[in-house]
């Protein structure tokens, strides 16, 4: 699937779930409390979804292993090179 139809896709989804819940909550009155508390429980559990993830992850993911630094001696060290540019040739 084309990530444009896809975005466009999500687009008009995301329209069509605005003007439901709009309508839910204004001219639903038997239901309103539902209109507010049913979004606002989803987004907690999400939420507490995404921490518990992170958490998860942090707490089985071994630590990485120490980078061993090796000491460099002079000799060991390369001179840099430098390339002396040449007069162009008239």
């Amino acid at each position: 699937m084309n990530d444009r139809v896809l975005g466009a896709l999500l687009t008009i989804a995301s329209i069509v779930i605005l003007v439901v819940w709009l309508y839910w909550l204004f001219f639903l009155p038997s239901i309103q409390f539902w209109a507010v508390a049913l979004p606002v429980i989803i987004g907690v559990v999400v939420l507490a979804f995404i921490g518990m993830w992170i958490g998860w992850t942090m707490a089985t993911t071994p630590p990485p292993t120490p980078i061993e630094e090796t000491p460099v001696t002079p000799e060991e060290k390369k001179p840099e090179k430098t390339e002396e540019k040449k007069p162009a040739k008239a």
